[in-house]
């Protein structure tokens, strides 16, 4: 009798995988349909490289004859890519993604113009062009979450009222100069306009991420792109720290005075931009693969964020374990970088994580990544005691000479003082990447700046924005019910919360975070869709006559 109850069972098992596993067959017509699409498809893409690689060729020859190669180039990939970013925007955002960490590198490589700062948007601004077109086309709405909807509008009008009286009274009266001195070459619209697209330029970026993921499929896609993206990136700063310290790179250390302190371009080390290693001084700060030291610092801030929800929600346990395994690189760059910030707060992160998404209490998934990493890192500190010894005595002599809770009270009386009208100084005054434009003055936190810029009734307008973001963010995720893309969701608040608040230097303004900000939250707001979705599959029933929110893009 067991032995034919097993057979029996084993036949009906048998019975209910079959239909999982067989296929479902097109007809003739929707194979000749799924043909035509394909061919159609070639066809436009081949029309378009032909018609932007004749157009981008011949601005190129123009601007090589009038301005040389360096300029030429630019221009060339340029025009190609804002083509194709405004045909293809999902694409043209997995790029924009993927390009945002190595952008530094790139444009070091290809050859250190201004313009190529910015080149990251040549994907970005086509695809927020034609989504935007989509969702006014579909009838699907655009400002996610509709609650910042009001808040966002005060604060553009505040800083369109700053735009206007203060920037456009400086274009029309410019200051005046003393007997000796000559008046300074500025636009100040032009300065006002980069300088809200600083302030407001990614925000964006909210509806694009939650119209470019359609399902958990692109969701898991997503998070593990970035993933991946943070593993290369450190293994690229474990080896630009590896040619400094073998001497294939040799930084700063052989220079002489105050040279051997300051960051410079000519010390460049294959990766990013500009670097200072200066062994004998104690003074090491690596750029990774961004422009600058202190970008590649909240780099490594960020990824604890993305590394950290992964590690806890993936459902896949090879991708926890690799998330394990960034995030070791992640503290292990945090410590040869030379970054104090990255120091104090890639740790402190990591403890908040834990604290504030209730991960500490899921012992069965803490347990196994809280040894893994003990391990690794304890690993790392025992190879090498004397690189963490002099971290650790970095980071406490300058807490000890500067502390940060001064040092923004200093900030916030000095810039107080310094704004001109209740409508701030002028937009962009205090915007460094802004410089080319005008005179602008270097304010190392971000809410004072912002009371720079655009004054008390500016930086109130942009409180609301943020602090409605972070409470929606809230509310958004304690209602989503799927452990595992809850879990993700907290993560993402707590980076939403961290940064809204944030002061101390302005990560806002710059390469990663002012991406990632607006990324995170857009994949917050999503994942009570894919919870439903999830829902619904489980029982297709229930889901028969609701109709879902569909976007062709």
């Amino acid at each position: 009798m067991p032995t034919i109850k097993s057979k029996k069972s084993q036949k009906s098992k048998n019975s209910n995988q079959q239909p999982q596993q067989e296929a479902p067959k097109l007809s003739l017509q929707e194979r000749l349909a799924e043909k035509r699409k394909a061919t159609k498809a070639r066809k436009e893409f081949m029309d378009l490289l032909g018609k932007t690689l004749g157009i981008s060729l011949f601005v190129g020859f123009l601007i090589f004859l009038a301005a040389g190669i360096k300029a030429a180039l630019p221009a060339v990939l340029g025009i190609l890519v804002m083509s194709f970013s405004y045909k293809y925007p999902r694409q043209a955002l997995i790029g924009f993604l993927i390009y945002v960490p190595f952008g530094g590198t790139i444009t070091y490589y290809i050859g250190n113009s201004p313009i190529l700062q910015l080149a990251k948007d040549s994907f970005y601004v086509p695809a927020a062009i034609a989504l935007w077109q989509i969702c006014r086309k579909q009838s699907l709405p655009f400002i996610i979450p509709k609650q910042i909807k009001i808040p966002l509008f005060i604060l553009l009008g505040s800083c369109f009222l700053t735009l206007v009286f203060v920037n456009g009274g400086q274009q029309l009266n410019p200051p005046p100069v003393g007997l000796l001195e000559t008046q300074a070459k500025e636009f100040p619209i032009g300065l006002g306009i980069l300088g809200l697209k600083v302030l407001l330029g990614y925000l964006p970026l909210i509806t694009c991420i939650y119209y470019l993921i359609r399902t958990k499929r692109d969701f898991l896609l997503l998070s593990r792109l970035q993933i991946t993206l943070i593993i290369i990136c450190c293994v690229l700063g474990l080896i630009q720290y590896l040619f400094l310290l073998t001497g294939i790179c040799e930084g700063t250390k052989n220079l002489e005075g105050s040279a051997l302190f300051k960051a410079t371009l000519e010390a460049r080390c294959y990766f990013g931009g500009s670097l200072v290693y200066s062994p004998s001084q104690g003074i090491i700060r690596l750029p990774g693969t961004f422009v600058a030291p202190w970008q590649w610092a909240w780099f490594l801030i960020s990824s604890t964020f993305f590394a950290f929800a992964t590690g806890f929600s993936d459902p896949s346990i090879l991708w926890r374990l690799t998330s394990l395994g960034s995030m070791a690189l992640i503290f292990v760059n945090a410590v040869i970088s030379g970054q104090r910030i990255a120091l104090g707060l890639v740790p402190t992160c990591f403890v908040m994580l834990l604290l504030l998404t209730g991960q500490i209490v899921n012992l069965k998934r803490f347990i196994p990544i809280g040894v893994g990493l003990v391990m690794i890192l304890g690993i790392a500190v025992v190879t090498n005691p004397v690189v963490v010894q002099e971290r650790i005595d970095s980071f406490a002599t300058r807490w000890n000479a500067s502390p940060p809770q001064d040092f923004i009270i200093q900030q916030f009386e000095e810039n107080l003082k310094d704004t001109d009208t209740p409508l701030g100084s002028g937009l962009g005054r205090a915007t460094n990447s802004a410089r080319a434009l005008g005179k602008t003055k270097l304010v190392e936190t971000y809410y004072p700046k912002l009371i720079y810029e655009i004054g008390i009734f500016g930086v109130l307008g942009f409180l609301a924005v943020v602090t409605t973001l972070t409470f929606t963010a809230f509310t958004t995720y304690r209602s989503i019910k799927n452990r595992n893309l809850r879990s993700y969701a907290a993560s993402m608040w707590v980076f939403i919360l961290f940064i809204s608040y944030n002061t101390y230097y302005y990560p806002l303004d710059v390469d990663p975070v002012a991406v990632y900000y607006w990324f995170c939250a857009g994949i917050l707001f999503k994942l009570p869709v894919i919870d439903k979705q999830e829902k619904e599959d489980a029982n297709p029933e229930k889901a028969k006559n609701k109709k879902g929110l569909k976007i062709k893009f």
